[in-house]
């Protein structure tokens, strides 16, 4: 069984307002990025990671790999214009069994959830960390109107690492349009396939660096 890491690092960090990847922006001396992948290179189940980048940064990225001395071959796979379109990148150019994908700027991650969402491929094709909402969520329209408002108690916030069965997780990305930016993550693509995902407790702790304020959270 061959299972691949991949770790998105190819976004525009707009929202991070620093006019730089939020990936290469450093907490207590190392790069956001470094702790992502520390942990898929600890990883006993990991075999392989693909770091998904854009090209005008990848030696920042050759860098930070070179300083670290990771044990694992790390590849790089260029990104596309949307999420979608980077994961696709990374899943066409493996032959993996399955693969683990997991957000860069998310450098919280223990390596438990790895593990953990492996083990759940056994029975399931798509399997993703979360936390239970602590608040209440409203659905609302274009107008900000509220729709509906979800069960506290059945309303999970996602998160990464998130894992599939590669061969199925492709065939189900071909179905959509790579630039779809409605897509957000990939258990959405494979529950608009009918498959059913499986949600994981996670931790609060396992953020994402969205905006710049996130930094001192994490």
């Amino acid at each position: 069984m061959k299972i691949s890491g991949i770790i998105l690092a190819a976004g525009n960090s707009t929202r991070f307002g620093q006019n730089k990847n939020k990936n290469l922006f450093e907490i207590n001396g190392e790069p956001i990025i470094s702790n992502s992948l520390k942990i898929f290179d600890n990883s006993e189940k990991i075999n392989e990671i693909l770091l998904v980048i854009k090209k005008e940064e990848k030696e920042y990225f050759e860098e930070i790999i070179k300083r670290n001395k990771f044990k694992k071959t790390i590849k790089y796979v260029i990104g596309g214009n949307t999420r979608k379109a980077s994961v696709y990148n990374a899943i066409s150019q493996i032959d993996s069994d399955y693969v683990v994908i997991h957000d860069g700027a998310r450098p919280n991650i223990k390596e438990e959830y790895i593990e953990k969402s492996i083990k759940e491929l056994e029975e399931y094709k798509g399997v993703t960390i979360a936390v239970k909402a602590k608040d209440t969520i409203k659905i609302c329209n274009e107008n900000q109107e509220v729709v509906e408002t979800t069960k506290r108690s059945n309303t999970w916030l996602i998160q990464t690492p998130q894992s599939f069965d590669r061969k199925i997780l492709k065939e189900a990305h071909e179905k959509f349009d790579a630039n779809d930016e409605s897509l957000t993550d990939d258990c959405m693509i494979l529950e608009k396939c009918g498959y059913t995902v499986k949600v994981i407790q996670g931790d609060y702790e396992n953020i994402k660096v969205t905006t710049f304020g996130d930094i001192k959270l994490v």
